[in-house]
């Protein structure tokens, strides 16, 4: 049997050495950002993606590797466990081959095979399928076990219990159930109809729908759950029973016994009554899992780009939350994010109360000097999208952008929002929020449920332990890829940073509230309960960008600041000038003197000295600072403006299966189905656009009545 280190190995094309060493660390209490930025000569330079399938794929075969030895000792404890039965519970790769393993020891309800088996039929089981040519007929076999006293009466009452005893073997054999499961996979369907046909529904696509197994898309799975669920649809797993019967058959029976006519008919029994219902489960709740698996990455994948949009830094900006009846709620705040204005107006009650709304924003622009607008984009979004393209005519040099306010509501009305702004009530809370969006969204988008920010499908269904993990872990990749300003971080931002906690966080918080800035990484060790275990998985990550020294403003981790000394003596460069033009030539200093021999002098790996060499070039360099910057508008447009073959810039909004939903400045996005997204096969959307991106696209057709725009990103040519 393989090791686990040989298996993950395997599976992710990498040296077994590298295997060993991270499962060594994650057992040591090291996070992933640490291990996959400052432990790169370890694991041969692997990707956070790469660790976290490592990590998820281990804790999958540790699990399986106890259920064997669970099953194996419950087994053993019946005394039935024989050494071929351990070694096919060894060899089994999956939970579910374990589990058919064990399904004929396992302590079960009764059943009519139990109840068989306590009447004494299970001897006539034994000779029936032994299936000789010279045995006599079943129903002469079962004379012998008439018996009145164990409820026994006739010998066709005996032959149907054996039938039972019979079925449930059938059901119960692990390699039969193995053959007919990948059967199932290959060859089997998913059929859906409607509960009742004459009503309407979101679902009428699946009113009578069928797909082979093999060709199911996530997106399909999940939507067919739901409309079970709420009670639309009815669905079945689909297979050729004779074939499935024959499959059996071929196995079980033996051709040109006595004992034939009546095993197809337990074979029959067996599969319709036991194997039939229990394969389709099995196949449905796998089909579930694939599809959470899915979509819970799509999420995932969706919810990086978000976060990484880049922040439009240095702007005073206006955040506008839209609303109808309690009006459209504005805070300004300036370049740093705090707020220095706040206000509410009516832009959609009339001509009076617009003309008001515009003098009241009018006087906020120029007073605060408000470059950018965010407005959020909910309810009344457009119409105020439309208000302030008008107002921004007065205002050459100010442009707007709609925000995705996602999950704003929910941060007005939490504890942090109350404990940030305690003055203010939730809807200038969320005004507050979709204008810092814009400065920084990673900053503020932290402070939020990721479930809440809305970039996936069917996020209500989705095991909510597994979605919960999988989207903590980008928000802690994407903070730690940027890294954190210890002195001006919040504590949500802080949570996020490798090796820290919320209450860790807080103290960190409160020590500079107490004690002033921190002018050092090394004063972040005085910080109350922030071990050295912390502090080593978290410092990398911290920045000191106001006093102290250069090493502390940048990526390069404490541990490395010797190798970062000695690396400036050899090339003869002063740290001091990290981030000037005189370590513009760093990287041609470094190849001229041998990176294996410069990092065998500075005591490094050749991949940590050249993140240190990248380091000082730029120092504390944001990866978000290479994208492209929100599109900033100072018109609006129409759903009657749209024309087929107009060509529009819009960001797009959601990734998802089947399209990508693309905001052009219209009340509603876009969609670009998959087959329009680029010229060549794409199985997903992903594989060309992510969350935030700013693309070209051509109009393909507006339905006004339906509210519905398509749109095209193959072939996009200016007019």
């Amino acid at each position: 049997m393989q090791t686990i280190p040989t298996i993950l190995a395997q599976e992710l094309s990498v040296r077994e050495e590298y295997v060993e060493n991270v499962i060594r660390l994650l057992d040591e209490g090291s996070t992933i950002p640490f291990i996959a930025r400052y432990r790169k000569e370890l694991h041969g330079a692997m990707d956070d993606t790469a660790l976290r399938t490592l990590e998820k794929r281990l804790q999958y075969l540790r699990n399986l590797a106890q259920r064997r030895e669970e099953v194996k000792g419950a087994i053993e404890a019946q005394g039935k466990l024989t050494p071929e039965l351990a070694a096919a519970i060894d060899e089994a790769a999956t939970l579910a081959e374990v589990e058919d393993c064990y399904r004929p020891y396992r302590q079960k309800r009764r059943t009519r095979a139990s109840i068989a088996k306590e009447r004494g039929l299970e001897p006539l089981a034994d000779a029936i399928i032994a299936q000789t040519r010279t045995m006599p007929a079943p129903l002469t076999l079962a004379e012998d076990y008439v018996n009145e006293a164990l409820g026994v009466p006739t010998a066709q009452d005996a032959l149907s219990g054996a039938g039972d005893i019979l079925a449930e073997r059938i059901s119960d054999d692990a390699e039969l159930r193995r053959r007919l499961r990948a059967y199932y996979q290959e060859q089997g369907a998913l059929a859906s109809e409607a509960e009742a046909p004459d009503e309407t529904s979101v679902y009428r696509l699946y009113d009578a729908f069928s797909q082979p197994i093999r060709r199911l898309q996530s997106h399909q799975i999940l939507a067919l759950n739901r409309g079970e669920r709420e009670g639309y649809l009815k669905v079945r797993v689909s297979v050729d029973r004779g074939e499935v019967l024959a499959r059996i058959r071929r196995k079980l029976i033996v051709p040109g016994t006595p004992a034939m006519d009546f095993l197809k008919a337990v074979t029959e029994d067996s599969f319709d009554r036991l194997l039939a219902p229990s394969l389709e489960r099995e196949l449905r709740a796998e089909l579930t899992d694939r599809a959470n698996t899915q979509a819970i990455g799509n999420f995932a994948l969706n919810l990086r780009p978000l976060l990484m949009q880049p922040p439009v830094r240095g702007a005073v900006t206006m955040g506008l939350d839209p609303g109808y009846t309690h009006g459209c709620k504005v805070a300004v705040v300036d370049e740093t994010g705090k707020v220095l204005d706040t206000a509410v107006v009516y832009p959609t009650f009339g001509q009076r109360q617009r003309e008001e709304s515009a003098r009241t924003l009018s006087r906020l622009i120029r007073k605060d000097g408000v470059r950018c607008i965010a407005i959020g984009n909910g309810t009344a979004s457009r119409e105020t999208e439309a208000f302030t393209a008008a107002l921004l005519k007065e205002h050459p040099g100010v442009g707007y952008t709609i925000v995705n306010e996602a999950g704003a509501s929910v941060y007005s009305a939490s504890e942090l929002a109350a404990q940030e702004f305690p003055q203010f009530d939730v809807n200038l809370r969320s005004a507050v929020s979709i204008a810092r969006r814009l400065q920084d969204p990673l900053a503020e988008l932290v402070k939020i449920d990721p479930k809440a920010i809305g970039v996936g499908q069917y996020q209500h269904d989705m095991p909510q332990k597994e979605l919960d993990a999988a989207l903590e872990g980008v928000v802690e990749q994407c903070v730690n890829a940027v890294g954190v300003d210890v002195n001006t971080a919040s504590v949500p931002l802080l949570r996020q940073v490798s090796g820290l906690t919320a209450a860790t966080a807080r103290n960190i918080v409160a020590y500079r509230e107490e004690n002033g800035a921190f002018t050092s990484r090394a004063q972040i060790k005085k910080v109350p309960k922030l071990g050295p275990k912390a502090f080593e998985q978290s410092a990398g990550f911290l920045r000191v960008m106001q006093g102290g020294q250069v090493l502390d403003r940048t990526g390069v981790h404490p541990e490395s600041y010797g190798a970062a000394k000695k690396l400036a003596e050899l090339l003869h460069v002063r740290l001091e000038d990290a981030g000037t033009d005189r370590m513009a030539d760093l990287p041609e200093k470094l190849r001229a003197c041998g990176e294996q021999a410069a990092a065998e002098a500075c005591g490094v790996g050749v991949p940590t000295l050249q993140d240190i060499v990248r380091e000082l070039v730029r120092p504390g360099r944001d990866p978000r600072d290479e994208l492209p910057a929100p599109v900033l508008r100072t018109d609006v447009l129409e759903l009657k403006d749209l024309k087929p073959g107009m060509v529009l810039t819009g960001t797009v909004r959601n990734v998802i299966d089947f399209g990508v939903f693309v905001d052009i400045g219209v009340h509603q996005d876009g969609l670009v189905h998959i087959s329009r997204v680029c010229d060549r096969f794409i199985r997903h959307p992903s594989e060309v656009v992510s969350v935030g991106d700013v693309v070209k696209v051509t109009v393909l057709e507006v339905d006004e009545k339906r509210r519905r725009i398509s749109l095209s990103m193959k072939d996009v040519r200016e007019p």
